[in-house]
């Protein structure tokens, strides 16, 4: 009976190792596997807290309220965060990604520019980003957006704002968001 308890005791210990041999799974394309990567700070934030589908109004710097919506989708195997915006019917987008460490924010603007960003605050319920200078955009002969926030209030809303120059003067605007998914 020690021997039968003993190759009990292995075939169990086989089907055990086995079980979760097979549990763990990576990510490939073809015959690639694509591992992990890890996340700074700043991209785990937007990932923990932003991702879904938000609707609400954004209260231009004129005082006009137009609707708003934003989509945060996690894409290119959890290293890439897409958002799609809708600003009074015009769609843009932005991704954020991290490269060596930190967080790489580039905005397809509807002004026909695209800043980039580096994160100038980062709290826990809060983030912020700075116009990076690298595309070399500059006030008096561009339009672009100079800086966005984002403030968690509670789980399910958020406030957005962000500064944009346009025709060399600074127009700030804010909206007010919930999640709708």
């Amino acid at each position: 009976t020690r021997i039968i308890n003993m190759n009990k005791l292995i075939l169990l210990s086989t089907l055990t190792f086995s079980f979760f041999t097979f549990a763990v799974e990576t990510t490939k394309i073809g015959d690639v596997d694509l591992g992990e990567t890890e996340h700074s700070e700043a991209f785990l934030f937007i990932k923990n807290n932003m991702l879904g589908k938000w609707k609400g109004k954004l209260t231009q710097d004129s005082g006009n309220v137009i609707n708003a919506s934003y989509h945060f989708k996690l894409v290119s195997n959890g290293n890439t965060i897409r958002e799609e915006l809708i600003e009074d019917g015009v769609e843009m987008f932005t991704t954020y990604s991290d490269k060596d460490g930190e967080l790489v924010i580039k905005h397809y603007c509807a002004l026909g520019t695209e800043p980039m960003f580096k994160v100038a605050r980062l709290s826990s319920n809060s983030i912020a980003f700075k116009s990076d200078p690298q595309p070399g955009y500059h006030k008096d002969h561009h339009n672009f957006v100079r800086s966005i926030a984002w403030e968690m209030v509670g789980s399910n809303k958020m406030i957005m704002k962000n500064s944009i120059f346009i025709d060399g003067k600074i127009e700030n605007n804010k909206a007010s968001i919930k999640r709708t998914y």
